[in-house]
């Protein structure tokens, strides 16, 4: 057994000479991977170190953190207190802060750019003496204004800017009779802010007005006046007729107070208000109140005008469940009356003389299920607020089973439509800042206005050349 495991004698020059030979061919193309690895792994190592260290150099240095103090946020991306760790808990931070940092002016709205015109105190500041002109349901040509003069978007230089915005308050007159807003003025006061505008600068008469914005956030946009039947026979003014208009009022069908470029906008509310109301609402978050409103409701339809107001619906309301117990119905005013929204599970919003009504914001930004009966109601940015989802619709002609229809829905599917109403993206998407907010009701403005690049003068001088 031992003679089988020793080596014979006369086989070792053999033996010598494969090591040999193994060594200059086999063996030695074998280890240079092993040699490449080993060395990449090195310089590998080095590398990485190397990039560590002259990262925590830069980002110590005082003349980068001169540099980074005036560096918009956007080109922001790491922390100048500590040096760069490889960490998922860096990288998920700084991913976190990146995508809550507003966009520049450049990636916003496909570039946009507004020009302002800065037109006399009275067509605009000189209303808002009137404290009520920047809180009323019509205030969001005030608002707008407000936000676009703070906005990244503004341009100084009119021959660098898309739109041009036209400030004129026609929302401020109120009646010394009833306190309501009178709008006979507005047709004469924005004509004469347009013969300004189109005598002392070329930039109206070179598009006729199709590239300048206006506001009508009146009962019947453009038409100015809060009859529809004289609002119709009225129409546009010709003035208007080509530019581009943010109203409150639109429907679904053809109407002559909409046959213009437009973007229907929600009224406006105070998010002052809202939080204030939001600030003492029940902790627990209880609704004690199954439907609810308060508002003008006559018992004789006909109106002293000869017309009959909200084509009878609220008539119909508060005859058939004035008496109901679970229905909360109010014909009286009452400044408080934000804080039995936030009480209610269902808060109605039928049309008055305009399909519209503030309620329909008021409702979603305090977690009411509106229920809107305006039959062909046009709502204000629907790629962000999916109305089906957060509300109820009631055609006009079923009101008189609303109470049956409201059971139903309790029954079925309410929680969901609760659930709905507490994204706050939507309801950031209905209120109006002074300072515009990513989200807000002036960003959604924007968005819009971003879609209508095409009317852009200065766009299409690019273009062709």
């Amino acid at each position: 057994m031992a003679e089988l495991k020793r080596v014979p004698t006369r086989n070792k020059g053999f033996y010598v000479r494969m090591k040999l030979f193994q060594a200059r061919h086999g063996r030695q193309q074998s280890e240079k991977p092993y040699y490449f690895y080993r060395y990449l792994k090195w310089v590998l190592w080095f590398s990485i170190s190397f990039y560590f260290f002259t990262s925590y150099l830069i980002t110590h240095h005082p003349q980068y953190q001169t540099h980074k103090a005036t560096t918009s946020l956007s080109k922001t991306t790491v922390s100048n207190s500590k040096p760069i760790l490889a960490s998922r808990a860096l990288f998920e931070s700084l991913n976190k802060a990146v995508l809550q940092q507003p966009r520049t002016r450049e990636g916003l709205f496909n570039g946009l750019k507004v020009y302002i015109y800065d037109l006399p105190s009275k067509y605009n500041d000189d209303w808002l003496s009137n404290e009520r002109c920047r809180n009323h349901l019509f205030a969001s040509e005030v608002a707008i204004h407000r936000a676009l003069v703070n906005s990244d978007v503004r341009t100084l230089d009119p021959t660098d800017a898309d739109f041009f915005f036209v400030p004129v308050y026609v929302s401020c007159n109120f009646s010394t009779v009833n306190g309501f807003p009178a709008i006979g003025h507005a047709r004469s006061l924005i004509s004469s802010a347009i013969k300004i505008i189109s005598t002392e600068l070329p930039f109206w008469n070179r598009s006729l007005g199709s590239d300048h914005v206006f506001v009508a956030s009146h009962d019947f946009g453009a038409c100015f006046h809060t009859m529809e039947d004289v609002a119709i026979a009225d129409g546009i003014p010709d003035f208007l007729k080509k530019s581009i208009v943010l109203q409150t009022f639109g429907v679904e069908y053809r109407h002559p107070c909409q046959e213009v470029e437009n973007v229907v906008i929600p009224p406006y509310v105070s998010p002052e208000s809202v939080r204030s109301t939001m600030s003492k609402s029940p902790a627990n978050g209880r609704r004690d109140i199954f439907a609810f409103f308060r508002g003008k409701m006559e018992v004789h339809p006909k109106n002293i005008s000869g017309r009959f107001y909200g084509k009878r619906v609220r008539t119909v309301i508060w005859q058939s469940y004035g008496g109901d117990g679970k229905f909360y119905l109010k014909r009286n005013r009452f400044a408080g009356y934000q804080a039995e929204i936030v009480r209610s599970v269902f808060c109605l919003c039928p049309l008055g003389w305009a399909p519209w009504s503030p309620r329909l914001v008021e409702s979603v930004v305090l977690g009411c299920v509106p229920v809107i009966i305006a039959d062909g109601i046009r709502l204000p940015f629907p790629a962000v607020v999916r109305w089906p989802d957060i509300s109820l619709t009631v055609d006009e002609k079923d009101v008189g089973n609303l109470g049956a229809i409201l059971d139903h829905v309790a029954a079925t599917n309410l929680s969901a439509i609760q659930w709905n109403l507490r994204d706050a993206a939507v309801r950031r998407a209905l209120l109006f800042n002074d300072r515009m907010e990513e989200g807000d009701a002036t960003w959604q403005v924007l968005d819009a206005l971003s879609r209508k690049l095409y009317r852009s003068h200065r766009r299409s001088r690019l273009y062709d050349e």
